[in-house]
C-alpha cells in the first residue's frame, strides 16, 4: 500500500500525486493533512510511519515545504528509511542502496510533472541486496 502525507507546504503537491494514483486506479492511504491550514510537519510523518509499518511492502510518500522537516520526523522511527530525492537517480538508488520504505519530496521546490517521474522511479526500483544489505542491517542496529 501507499501511504501519503504531507503538511500545508506539502498539501497541494500531495493532491497531484493523488490524482495521478487515481487516474491510475492505484489505492492509497493519505494520512492527512487535508487542507493548506497550517499544520506541524511531525504529526503526519507519524502517522505516515505508523502506517508504512503495517505491512513490509508499504511505501509511504511524505511530503512538505523543504522536504527536510520530514525527512528529520519522518527517520526518527529506527524502522524507517526515509530519502530526501530531487530526482530521479536519487530515488532509484535510494531504493537500490538504502531500501528506502518512504520517498521525501519538497513541495515548494517541485513541479508535478518531475514528482510523478519521481514516484515512478522509486515504486518500480528494486533494493539491490548484497553489499548493500549489510549497510541497511547496520543502520537497522545503530539504535
Amino acid at each position: 500500500m501507499i501511504i501519503l502525507a504531507s503538511d500545508h507546504a506539502g498539501f497541494q503537491l500531495k493532491e497531484q500525486i493523488k490524482e495521478f494514483f487515481n487516474n491510475e486506479n492505484i489505492t492509497t492511504i493519505d494520512v492527512g493533512t487535508y487542507s493548506k491550514d497550517k499544520v506541524d510537519y511531525p504529526d503526519f510523518a507519524k502517522a505516515g510511519n505508523e502506517r508504512v509499518l503495517e505491512s513490509p511492502q508499504n511505501i509511504g510518500i511524505y511530503i512538505c515545504g523543504t522536504g527536510i522537516g520530514m525527512s528529520i520526523a519522518a527517520n526518527r522511527n529506527p524502522k524507517i528509511r526515509a530519502a530526501l530525492c530531487m530526482n530521479s537517480t536519487f530515488a532509484s538508488l535510494a531504493r537500490k542502496h538504502n531500501d528506502a520504505n518512504v520517498l521525501i519530496l519538497p513541495g515548494r521546490y517541485m513541479n508535478r510533472i518531475k514528482a510523478i517521474n519521481i514516484v515512478k522511479t522509486f515504486l518500480t526500483t528494486d533494493f539491490e541486496k548484497g553489499r548493500h544489505a549489510i549497510r541497511v542491517r547496520k543502520l537497522n542496529n545503530m539504535v
